[in-house]
């Protein structure tokens, strides 16, 4: 599904910004986190290429306009503290699938809540989709918080879905539908 030009998108503390080859470093600091890393459904990044190489297949994935990956930097030091995407669009079924992650020194300030409600709103006014859908590991309650407050419904578990460096993890599929939410607004905050 081709995607409009939503590249950046600006929240009251964040920018949502595309990434950049310079963003490599970040994305190693995050992505070789092992607490950082724990409920991801890829293993702990080793090497600082490793990153180099992921940043690069997510530009070309944006070029490609198969996913929006967009970094995301404090707007008062435009530090990069994390990622968020939308990926997988259907333009039959007008879906796609919403990912982030949060640097580990920034969990707690409501920053993911804040970034995901601006890519879900994308999601909805810009791209017209009719449902947003999450899979996280059932374990990540910070997650599984972000979603819920976005107003996302837990929908099911996909039983034994991942097997990460040997160990065999579930996954959790949550759902917002356009009718579920408000604009703008995130539940429960």
């Amino acid at each position: 599904m081709p995607l409009p030009d939503v590249s950046t998108l600006t929240t009251a503390r964040l920018t949502l910004r595309p990434l950049r080859p310079e963003d490599a470093g970040a994305m190693f600091a995050m992505y070789s986190n092992t607490e950082f890393m724990r409920y991801w459904s890829f293993p702990v990044m080793k090497r600082y290429e490793q990153a180099v190489d992921y940043v690069a297949c997510r530009i070309q994935g944006s070029a490609t306009q198969t996913e929006i990956f967009w970094a995301i930097d404090l707007a008062a030091t435009h530090e990069m503290i994390g990622t968020c995407c939308l990926f997988n669009a259907d333009p039959v079924s007008r879906h796609a699938e919403i990912g982030f992650g949060l640097h580990r020194p920034f969990w707690g300030r409501g920053y993911m809540t804040e970034a995901a409600q601006a890519a879900v709103d994308c999601g909805f006014d810009a791209l017209n989709l009719h449902r947003i859908e999450a899979e996280i590991d059932p374990r990540n309650t910070a997650s599984a918080r972000v979603l819920e407050r976005l107003g996302f419904i837990k929908e099911g578990l996909l039983r034994e879905r991942w097997i990460i460096d040997g160990e065999i993890s579930d996954g959790a599929i949550y759902g917002l539908l356009r009718s579920d939410r408000r604009p703008g607004v995130a539940h429960g905050r």
